[in-house]
């Protein structure tokens, strides 16, 4: 069943706040091999004038993608999760996430489309710090792949 079109343009309440912590950080460094010290050492994030460590670019997706979780659970627009893969991500970012920064998420569906019995869902995801100021928009496409046919 295709999804309904009226839901492009629905935006979903921002999240709760999630305080990035430099732990977090480091162990994402480590996991995706990020070597660059700024990910892990203060001083050398420092001496980049960052105010502490920085988050690889990467490491906002485990925020956006919990954000959207909002939206793929919404009952409303009939998504069959158990059919869907991530289909591309994309970042564009005001500045770097910082340890110590609490973020929110606010998710909108940008773009609903068919393809070969494929349903295509765009969401966006825009992340601001506690001041309201923006940090990042993700960009996240999920792909419901069609049911097969008995």
């Amino acid at each position: 069943m295709a999804l309904d079109q009226s839901f492009v343009g629905r935006t979903y309440p921002p999240t709760a706040p999630y305080e990035v912590g430099r732990e977090k950080i480091r162990e994402f460094a480590e996991a995706v091999g990020e070597t660059n010290p700024v990910y892990t050492d203060p001083e050398a994030a420092k001496e980049f004038g960052h105010s502490d460590v920085i988050a690889p670019p990467t490491f906002v997706f485990s925020i956006t993608f919990r954000a959207a979780g909002q939206v793929v659970q919404d009952p409303q627009l009939g998504l069959d999760y158990s059919r869907v893969v991530h289909g591309d991500q994309k970042f564009a970012y005001t500045r770097p996430v910082r340890a110590g920064d609490r973020l929110t998420v606010t998710s909108t569906i940008e773009g609903i489309k068919s393809l070969a019995g494929n349903d295509v869902l765009d969401i966006r995801g825009e992340v601001h710090d506690e001041a309201g100021e923006p940090v990042v928009t993700a960009w996240t496409k999920l792909v419901a792949r069609a049911a097969e046919e008995a």
